[in-house]
């Protein structure tokens, strides 16, 4: 036996992204236009980078309290409050993680008990189900591609009588990542409804909350305060993807378990991030909006010219993709993106990737810029015309 097979099974058993091995692959193919991209195109804003670089000059080179620095806290609680109606304790309610994936790992591996099942509304951002996996529960998916790309509190109850032994937390991201759609108040209030029936959690992923086109988002951290684990933070807000600072609010005794987590995990976040953090949610309360108004205009184009190239596009909210639904005789996403990337050299993510109810679509960002949009626009209209 190989020393390698004597290695964590549940690890093992875990495939590599195959979005990632995709976007390696296509990577090589000259001139090809990539959207692709779950991040934003813009620069961090000057006044954040200056809080980082002053940190750095400050010799700020220590560890934080494993919590997150007291200011970045209490500029969380605020930023949170402002912006979207809660009200969490900076001092027990507010964790800092590495980015918004570091709270989804720790409140995921702080809640899961081996034989527990996650309920999860698909399409979604795929990365969720890895870590329910690794932490022995068994994700329960609800295709929601009949609903709009809504769950439905109906279907919700369901699933949950269906588990009820084992059921253990339902995860919402919304605006979400592929559809782009969201939630309003009616939807939320609805399934909060539900899950307030059982002692579940609900993992709210609003980390593209900044950007809603559509009136103002709404987060479950205000509608079920006391189940919800509301993740967000400035990496699409604030353009700071690279610095990795997330947001983890909740209720104390839960946060209290989540954070042993982070802890043992990460120690605690980079503190230079962690004051650029600060700065971004003090001071850049309305940072997001240029990137706001430059991501509607080209949504709004895309909205225009995919249906021009045969594609049906459902109308996004939020957040910068477009789920847009491939022609009947495209059944399969995976060879279509293949072939676009190779004969038409323009990438985009298969549907496939994010869960059932995503086969016969794609994921098309437009975190590009508008030349790359229009050109990769043309380019799908060849394409198409001639498949």
């Amino acid at each position: 036996m190989a020393l390698v097979d004597r290695m964590n099974h549940e690890v093992r058993q875990l495939k590599p992204s195959d979005i990632l091995q995709f976007n390696a692959e296509i990577s090589g193919i000259e001139g090809i236009v990539k959207l692709t991209l779950g991040e934003p195109d813009f620069p961090t804003p000057e006044h954040v980078k200056a809080a980082g670089i002053q940190s750095i000059e400050n010799d700020e080179s220590h560890y934080t309290q494993s919590k997150g620095l007291p200011g970045l806290r209490a500029a969380a609680s605020h930023y949170l409050a402002t912006k979207y109606k809660t009200s969490y304790d900076p001092e027990t309610q507010i964790l800092i993680t590495a980015g918004a994936t570091g709270g989804i790992y720790s409140s995921l591996t702080a809640m899961l008990n081996k034989g527990d099942t996650v309920i999860i509304p698909t399409p979604i951002f795929p990365l969720y189900i890895p870590i329910v996996l690794l932490n022995g529960a068994k994700p329960i998916f609800i295709d929601t591609s009949a609903d709009g790309f809504i769950l439905k509190p109906e279907k919700l109850q369901q699933a949950i009588e269906a588990n009820r032994d084992t059921v253990k937390a339902v995860i919402l991201n919304y605006p979400t990542n592929p559809t782009g759609v969201t939630y309003n108040r009616a939807d939320l209030s609805a399934l909060a409804d539900v899950i307030k029936q059982y002692e579940i959690f609900v993992l709210s992923d609003e980390i593209y909350s900044e950007l809603t086109y559509s009136g103002t988002h709404v987060s479950m951290g205000e509608i079920l305060p006391d189940q919800a684990i509301v993740l967000n933070g400035v990496s699409k807000s604030h353009a700071m993807t690279g610095w990795r600072v997330g947001i983890t609010a909740g209720p104390a005794a839960i946060i209290q378990q989540i954070g042993k987590v982070s802890e043992f995990t990460i120690t605690s976040v980079t503190t230079n991030a962690q004051r650029a953090a600060e700065e971004a949610l003090k001071n850049g309360m309305e940072d997001s909006q240029p990137m706001k108004q430059a991501y509607r205009k080209r949504r709004d184009f895309l909205m225009k010219s995919l249906p021009e190239a045969g594609l049906e596009v459902p109308h996004p909210d939020g957040a910068f993709y477009i789920f847009a639904k491939l022609p009947d005789r495209f059944h399969d996403s995976w060879k279509f993106v293949y072939a676009l990337a190779r004969e038409a050299k323009v990438a985009v993510i298969p549907g496939a990737s994010f869960g059932p109810g995503g086969e016969g679509y794609v994921r098309i960002s437009y975190a590009a810029s508008m030349a790359d949009l229009k050109l990769a626009t043309e380019r799908i209209k060849q394409f198409m015309a001639t498949h």
